[in-house]
């Protein structure tokens, strides 16, 4: 009985098991359905209130903004391959390429600081075994103070060392206690500066009173400093590619280094670092790019654009892949590390390095060019730090035997190179990405006026390059009504109507060729005469949201056409915010950065389709002939505040919750959205106030 008992418990247990299961399945589904269901019945209740939805497209695509944008990207790319195809014909032919390469990395660059006084100064040393650790502290530019550490190699003859500049990967700590690699980089002969990357270690800009970080990580605080460079014409990366050129000039100063031979490397965010300094400063002798190297497009399309540190505006536009970074090198020693396994696709490593390995071959260099990649994630395994120690004991030490490896860790007991913790707080005239950003838009202040005081015309053409734009714009050419068999290349699309009670509402999709659609509602009341006036409504929450809130249905009793819009990015063709981290404080990111990538910013683009709205309004059969108000807010505010100066026929823009000065992004980087409505340079020609000062009174911000 008691085995019969058990057996039957047995069985009872795995019926009840299953059962169990099944019901944990029942109401997994249920959950999925009712999640489904809910999220539908919010979608009704928030973007369509009380009406069927205010859907103007003829097509849904969530996708639509994105793969518009690398379209664009992909067409670049075939141009590029076509001129790196053509150079590979001779040696001739490849070193003009490289030539054209440089010379465009170094106008992505910009200018810079006359290379002054570093006033570097060590401040403390750390014994290790084998080794010693300098703290030092530089000043890249005044007032910008710069941390790093220096591994030298212990040696009991007189003697000049080959030395690297290592970059730190994405981490607070930046620096930090020790580095592993520079250990063993020290132990067989190469010093190494570890150098503090703007917005890590002990350089960190968002921080509070006593130097607690402010944001989540890096990555964010990366992402926040990058708009203020972007307007003033400049980019993070930039910024620290010039702290690491100067860091070169520490090692070049100093009497135990070998000038001659000085190399870079990088992992991770440390590699982005690594390939700007191997393309812009031509001191660099060997070098290495690790997890990051790989095709720019293929990166946006997988994972994005990353953060602020990781691009220059304007790369895409000039045709600049991660292979052509390299490039710079040739036929200088290049070495790539890469993890098989790691979420920087190997793939486009692959595809990079074909290229690059070619090209050394044409160069006649085909031994100095090598890839090594490691069955790993996003890591420097063992096998890859001694393939990195060997690659550049090989070629800065002219050593080809396999490099002695140990197991010798270190951590400092006290490596900072501050009492306080970052140069912000120690030093009394250290000058923060803030307050440089505020000096330079103060500083540019005169040339911004003189720009402004040109003849409009003049204004309008520099405008429409700042903004990526064709200066066809201007042209004000009318869109044509969609005629049986078009191509609808540039046309004005019906795609519904309505009876209301008390108006006619019509939907249209207007097409321009090269362009986004625009989503179109129309709303003319019954009671609207000749003399009714068109009001333009924008808004960043898009066009349902405005129209379906009930309350704003009386604005139609008085005769005025309600016309509501969603352009690319808003409402209809939003980007979905899977795509866009949290981290990144921006609905719309990787669109945002991709654009500039292009030389397109959102700003233009919109300005496009603000532009293409004002169009339909003057010449539609419905609406024409009548006076143009628009209403915006929040991003288009400076969309507008353009538009108005490009298209006298604007009479009026109200603007509510909208920025009002490109200097509060320089003055406060804690800020969502703030790259959507970048444009690159814009503060050396011009500011918002002075757009609405160009607008004569035609814009006016209410809050």
């Amino acid at each position: 009985m008691k085995r019969e008992f058990s057996s039957r418990a047995k069985l009872g247990s795995h019926q009840q098991d299953r059962m169990t299961a099944v019901a944990l399945v029942l109401a997994l589904i249920g959950c999925i359905l009712a999640t489904d269901l809910r999220a539908q019945a919010y979608n009704d209740l928030v973007t369509y209130p009380g009406r069927p939805n205010y859907g103007a497209l003829k097509f849904s695509s969530p996708q639509s903004w994105f793969n518009y944008l690398m379209l664009w990207q992909h067409q670049r790319d075939d141009q590029r391959s076509e001129e790196l195809q053509q150079a590979y014909a001779s040696k001739a032919d490849m070193e003009a390429y490289i030539a054209t390469v440089r010379q465009k990395m170094r106008r992505l660059a910009g200018s810079f600081p006359e290379r002054g006084d570093l006033h570097s100064r060590v401040v403390g040393t750390e014994e290790g075994d084998g080794f010693v650790v300098e703290k030092i502290v530089f000043e890249s530019h005044p007032h910008h103070y710069v941390t790093a550490h220096l591994y030298l190699p212990v040696s009991s003859k007189t003697k000049k060392f080959p030395a690297c500049v290592e970059m730190c990967g994405h981490g607070l700590q930046g620096k930090g206690n020790g580095s592993g690699t520079a250990v063993q980089m020290a132990r067989n002969g190469i010093a190494v500066l570890v150098v503090d990357p703007i917005g890590q270690g002990e350089m960190q800009q968002l921080i509070d009173g006593t130097g607690r970080n402010l944001t989540r990580g890096v990555t964010t605080e990366h992402t926040l400093l990058a708009p203020a460079y972007n307007l003033l014409g400049t980019s993070l990366e930039a910024q620290i590619f010039w702290d690491n050129s100067r860091a070169v000039d520490y090692l070049c100063s100093r009497k135990d280094i070998d000038a001659r031979h000085i190399g870079c490397y990088g992992f991770s965010g440390g590699g982005t670092e690594a390939s700007y300094l191997l393309a812009l400063d031509d001191r660099i002798q060997a070098a290495s790019v690790g997890l990051f190297f790989s095709d720019r497009t293929r990166t946006l399309e997988l994972q994005g654009p990353s953060d602020g540190c990781q691009w220059i505006p304007g790369e895409g536009a000039l045709g600049i892949n991660h292979a052509d970074m390299a490039l710079c090198m040739a036929p200088r020693p290049f070495l790539v590390l890469d993890g098989l396994f790691d979420f920087v696709d190997h793939y486009g490593a692959l595809k990079g390095m074909k290229e690059v390995q070619r090209a050394y071959d044409v160069l006649g260099a085909s031994e100095r060019v090598e890839q090594y990649y490691a069955a790993d994630g996003h890591a420097c395994p063992p096998d890859a730090m001694e393939h990195l120690v060997g690659w550049m004991k090989r070629w800065l030490c002219g050593d080809a035997t396999l490099p002695h490896i140990d197991e010798v860790s270190f951590r400092g007991k006290d490596m900072l190179c501050t009492r306080a913790g970052q140069v912000n707080l120690e030093f009394a005239d250290a000058e923060s990405s803030m307050q440089y950003a505020v000096r330079r838009y103060d500083e540019l202040a005169k040339q911004r006026e003189t720009f402004c005081a040109q003849p409009i015309e003049a204004v309008r053409k520099q405008m429409c390059r700042l903004l990526g734009l064709d200066e066809s714009v201007l042209s004000q050419e009318p869109l044509p009504a969609a005629l049986p068999g078009s191509t609808l290349a540039k046309s004005v699309v019906p795609t519904g109507r309505t009876h209301g009670r008390d108006f006619e509402e019509y939907r249209f999709q207007l097409n321009r060729e090269g362009e986004m659609p625009v989503a179109v509602v129309v709303r003319i009341p019954n009671c609207a005469t000749a003399e009714s006036p068109i009001e333009l409504h924008l808004h960043e929450r898009g066009k349902a949201w405005y129209l379906g809130d009930m309350e704003k249905l009386d604005m139609t009793s008085n005769g005025t056409i309600i016309v509501a819009a969603d352009v690319r990015g808003v409402g209809e063709m939003e980007d979905p915010y899977i795509y866009n981290l949290t981290k990144y404080w921006n609905r719309e990111w990787r669109c945002a950065v991709v654009a500039l990538h292009e030389g397109r910013p959102l700003v233009g683009q919109r300005v496009v389709d603000v532009l293409t709205l004002a169009d339909f309004c003057s010449n539609n059969p419905l609406l024409s002939g009548r006076p143009l108000r628009v209403v915006g807010d929040g991003l288009f505010g400076p969309v507008l505040m353009h538009a108005a100066v490009l298209d006298p026929h604007i009479q009026k823009v109200t603007l509510t919750h909208t920025l009002k000065s490109w200097k509060e992004y320089l003055a406060n980087p804690l800020q969502h959205d703030m790259q959507s409505n970048v444009v690159q340079g814009v503060l050396q020609y011009y500011d918002l106030p002075d757009l609405v000062r160009l607008a004569e009174g035609r814009v006016r911000v209410v809050d």
